[in-house]
């Protein structure tokens, strides 16, 4: 996914509280469902990084040997100006991009 064609803003921005809990009913529900999304969505941020960075690894190992490699850097710079993980998951569950369901009400519904 690239997060950087994202709508999300990359400051923080005050959110109305029923707008959030529209889909839910329950604005704890709706913020454990956004934290649960974020959390997924962090895990693969850095697992891009991890891969992007390294390609660039240097196995040379010594102490007198410092240097800086522009490529990483760049890569660094571009995941730090990328919007935080919380505000692409709010940003995707508000506009109903979330998939999500409520096991206990199905599990109600069975019996």
């Amino acid at each position: 996914m690239d997060y950087k064609k994202s709508k999300a803003p990359t400051n923080t921005v005050t959110r109305n509280i029923m707008d959030l809990c529209k889909e839910t009913g329950n604005i704890y529900e709706s913020v454990a469902i956004i934290s649960k999304r974020a959390n997924q969505i962090s895990v693969e941020i850095k697992q891009d990084l991890s891969k992007k960075l390294a390609e660039f690894a240097s196995y040379n190992d010594s102490l007198e040997e410092v240097f800086e490699n522009r490529e990483q850097i760049e890569i660094s710079r571009y995941y730090e100006k990328l919007p935080k993980p919380t505000l692409l998951a709010t940003q995707e569950f508000v506009e109903g991009n979330v998939y999500w369901r409520d096991t206990q009400k199905d599990n109600q519904r069975d019996m």
